[in-house]
């Protein structure tokens, strides 16, 4: 599975995917089959949105605790929110999401992610 990933332009914010228009939890993401045509699509048209967004990419997930999680330990932390403390950021609000998030594992990079930093 995949996920669309950017930070925000206006305030860095990292958000997400869904249906045509960027929201900030990972766990309301639209999620794509890895060969899903419609991801690569999703990634023109959010790339296209240069005063939007800045580094679209496609990560990849990985199922855990009955959910999708990053497969990259960056991703899970952009997911998240700021670790400095469990109170801050996208983790406080909690919830079942949050700890399949907190609690996934693997450390390989998105292949998304790979590919940008190719490119730069």
């Amino acid at each position: 599975m995949k996920a669309l990933t950017a930070n925000r332009l206006s305030d860095g914010e990292v958000v997400f995917w869904k249906d045509g228009r960027w929201i900030e939890r990972f766990a309301d993401a639209q999620l794509w089959a890895g060969d899903d045509p419609a991801a690569i699509e999703a990634e023109g048209e959010g790339k296209a949105q240069p005063l939007v967004v800045v580094d679209a990419y496609l990560i990849d997930l990985v199922e855990a605790e009955g959910f999708w999680a990053p497969v990259s330990y960056r991703e899970r932390i952009r997911a998240l929110g700021p670790t400095n403390h469990l109170h801050h950021g996208k983790q406080a609000e909690g919830g079942a999401a949050i700890e399949a998030l907190q609690h996934a594992s693997g450390a390989a990079r998105s292949t998304g992610r790979v590919n940008l930093i190719k490119r730069k």
